[in-house]
């Protein structure tokens, strides 16, 4: 069974780790049974109205578990972490909900909306309603982009992975069978949707960020010759 947990506003324009990074490095303090199966950075509106540190962006942590009891250790060990790594000037929010809980189909419209629109604080609370939502900070506004974050990765079709098994260990030329193996499936999206083969290569451009596609991690690519194939994105620097 799946835990989403969301993590937003819990950086400043100064820091060196941001929302998503602190979100990756919940994974170290994960009780036993649990298993990370990723990190899902969410994309929300870029809008002047809108307070945000860079990009207006949320992450969630998305744990396997086999016992649902360890639920409450793992809030616990979720406030403490937000509490102690976000940064002055900052106004985290955190959100948690069990997969296949009712409340869910609230949070994935909520979500959507938050692509799209301005939303409130209690527009957040009433969709979250019967999970846990809570601010630690400022405004409290990070309750927003959490409640977003776990309603869009619930939901399964958007978002890119930001920690994946390991995939920042790979290197920039990785074969498609290797990211097969590694539970990442190549799609491509050129014009004729040729099929990439086992033994064809893709160039990651050394940022290799699957997206959350389908409940699943999918790397978009183009081909850029014959068994050659190059993938979507890139990094950019924070403002």
């Amino acid at each position: 069974m799946k835990l989403y947990i969301g993590f937003d506003d819990t950086d400043n324009a100064e820091a060196t780790i941001g929302t998503g990074k602190l979100a990756r490095h919940f994974e170290d303090l994960l009780p036993g049974g649990c298993r990370l199966w990723g990190v899902v950075r969410q994309q929300l509106l870029v809008d002047p109205g809108i307070p945000y540190t860079s990009h207006n962006s949320s992450a969630c942590v998305v744990i396997e578990m086999s016992d649902v009891s360890v639920n409450e250790a793992i809030l616990k060990r979720a406030v403490e972490h937000i509490e102690r790594e976000s940064l002055p000037g900052s106004d985290p929010g955190l959100c948690v909900a069990l997969e296949g809980h009712p409340v869910l189909s609230a949070l994935i419209a909520f979500g959507k909306r938050c692509t799209e629109k301005i939303v409130t604080q209690q527009e957040a609370l009433e969709a979250a309603r019967g999970v846990h939502l809570s601010g630690h900070g400022g405004t409290n506004g990070g309750i927003i982009g959490a409640a977003a974050a776990v309603g869009l990765s619930a939901w399964g079709w958007s978002g890119r992975f930001i920690e994946f098994r390991d995939l920042r260990a790979h290197p920039e030329v990785l074969s498609v069978s290797r990211l097969t193996e590694c539970g990442i499936t190549v799609v491509s999206l050129d014009r004729d949707a040729v099929i990439p083969h086992p033994e064809d290569m893709v160039f990651t451009k050394g940022w290799l960020r699957p997206r959350h596609w389908g409940h699943s991690a999918v790397l978009p690519v183009i081909q850029t010759g014959k068994g050659q194939w190059e993938s979507l994105g890139g990094k950019r620097k924070k403002q």
